[in-house]
């Protein structure tokens, strides 16, 4: 029982040093971008051109382009065991609300409902989703701009937010879904409000991502194999 409690005790202290160190790593690292971070993508230069984050992911789907544009459309995270452990430990962590959230609502559609908006929207290839919004409150609030408005916005107080889904073909059979969340800061308060935030919460909004390719993939494979046509966003 003793040699229990102690590989317990040993185990429980790796944990808490290997999480205090990826905090220290990512408050070390913020704000500093390198190329490992995926391609230029010009339709977000125009909307943040400079930025303190940058995450790319992509992966590749065995379905043609508009199978998986449609998925990523489509896409209901709220199915994903993972993605709500993720939004309740958040909550827990942040104080913050418990929220009653749609089963059945894809999560585009739960995002604009919130108060994000369609910046830039590239029918079969890429949309880009922007907010303002103080990600360190418990109870976080998202404000939508108007596309001309968003990349000179500089309230005070604030971060700037754009992510997309991206498809791109990759054979007759195959396509590469990508997706990139940008982040800025409108002053220096709300960069270290921020930073603090990022080094303690990005494992779960980086592990969501991965999530989010693990299901495109899964899904468009399956609508490929069951022989469903990808729905047009517009018919949504």
């Amino acid at each position: 029982m003793k040699k229990l409690s102690s590989a317990i005790g040993a185990g429980a202290a790796t944990a808490a040093l290997l999480g205090l160190g990826y905090v220290g790593v990512t408050w070390w690292s913020y704000g500093k971008q390198t190329s490992r971070n995926g391609p230029r993508d010009p339709l977000l230069d125009r909307f943040m051109p400079t930025y303190e984050v940058r995450e790319h992911h992509e992966t590749e789907v065995a379905a043609p382009a508009e199978v998986t544009y449609a998925v990523a459309r489509e896409l209901n995270l709220r199915r994903s065991a993972l993605v709500q452990a993720i939004f309740r430990g958040r909550e827990l962590l942040m104080g913050s609300n418990p929220t009653e959230r749609e089963q059945q609502q894809n999560f585009l559609t739960e995002l604009l409902g919130l108060g994000w908006r369609v910046l830039a929207d590239e029918a079969g290839r890429e949309l880009v989703v922007g907010a303002v919004t103080q990600p360190w409150k418990a109870n976080v609030e998202f404000r939508g701009l108007a596309p001309e408005e968003f990349a000179a916005f500089a309230e005070p107080g604030y971060v700037k937010i754009v992510w997309t889904l991206a498809v791109e073909p990759a054979g007759r059979d195959r396509s590469i879904f990508s997706t990139e969340t940008r982040v800025a800061t409108t002053d220096p308060e709300s960069r270290e409000r921020f930073r603090r935030y990022w080094s303690l919460l990005s494992p779960g909004i980086l592990l969501i991502r991965y999530e989010i390719l693990r299901l495109i993939r899964h899904e468009a494979g399956c609508r490929v194999r069951a022989g469903r046509p990808a729905r047009s966003p517009e018919a949504e």
